[in-house]
């Protein structure tokens, strides 16, 4: 149950930080804001680990943690990018995908999941799928072909799935606040390399400063919620509720963007946290 509720933590911060992306993605374009989020969200977390790694130097994997940032990075820069090639409904319901991933790695290593369990991951990423298509409205914009959006958010669920199940692994023996920081670094300078290799304008824009700290807070809780996992006995269903982040999205669209989501959507809401109570309750 711990692990879920992490998961739901980051869910929510996760949902309320996509809600912003939607904001400054308009005017900053993908690299910029995305660069910023992680430096924001790397100068919040350095002093935790900091004081962690004064306290003890032991526990954690750090080589570990520094490709669960790569991957982390990886996955950030094809999440953005998937998102501004393709509808939202096309997008969301491959990347909500990744504790398909998770929940199958998991049980290689020797964590079967039951039949229940698989059900309800379904009903998840089903649900997950369906309240997304609340942005059909945007049906209007033609897109040549599908493939590229479907190939980039592919990209983003699986590179989270490996950043989650290799951020569980570098903290199966401790350490989650000392490795917050490296794993943090490690996915600013993929995105920072990826930006300065295509050339991207990487300019702060002042009015846009405050919204993007809060904005990498919001991620460096989500991701350190979601890898401090790592010391629970089911750290999967951390990332399984973790997944439910474009729920989230779109309730707060609903609420504060006043977009409109159908009775059947609604009833779609409350599937997914009904699943994510069923697996709970078993453990």
């Amino acid at each position: 149950m711990t692990a879920l509720i992490l998961g739901l933590v980051a869910a929510l911060a996760w949902g309320t930080h996509d809600v912003c992306v939607r904001y400054v993605s308009q005017s900053s374009g993908i690299f910029a804001p995305l660069v910023w989020v992680l430096a924001f969200g790397l100068v919040i977390v350095s002093p935790i680990s900091a004081y962690a790694g004064f306290q003890t130097s032991q526990g954690g994997d750090i080589g570990l943690a520094l490709l669960a940032g790569v991957f982390f990075g990886i996955g950030g820069t094809a999440l953005y990018r998937a998102f501004a090639i393709g509808p939202v409904r096309l997008v969301a319901p491959v990347i909500g995908a990744y504790p398909i991933l998770s929940v199958g790695w998991a049980s290689l290593n020797g964590a079967p999941a039951t039949a229940l369990e698989w059900a309800m991951v379904g009903l998840i990423i089903c649900g997950v799928a369906y309240i997304a298509q609340s942005d059909s409205g945007h049906d209007h914009d033609p897109r040549p072909s599908p493939l590229p959006a479907i190939t980039w958010s592919v990209l983003a669920a699986a590179s989270f799935a490996l950043t989650f199940a290799i951020g569980h692994k570098a903290t199966a023996t401790g350490g989650e606040l000392l490795l917050l920081a490296p794993t943090r670094a490690a996915a600013l300078a993929v995105v920072l390399g990826f930006a300065l290799l295509m050339r991207a304008p990487l300019a702060l824009t002042r009015r846009h400063a405050p919204l993007l700290a809060l904005m990498g807070t919001l991620d460096a809780l989500a991701i350190g919620c979601v890898i401090g996992a790592g010391q629970t006995a089911r750290p999967e269903f951390a990332a399984i509720g973790a997944s439910t982040f474009g729920v989230i999205t779109v309730l707060f669209a609903a609420i504060f963007l006043r977009e409109h989501l159908r009775g059947t959507q609604w009833l779609a809401v409350l599937g997914v946290f009904t699943a994510i109570g069923i697996l709970g309750g078993g453990h």
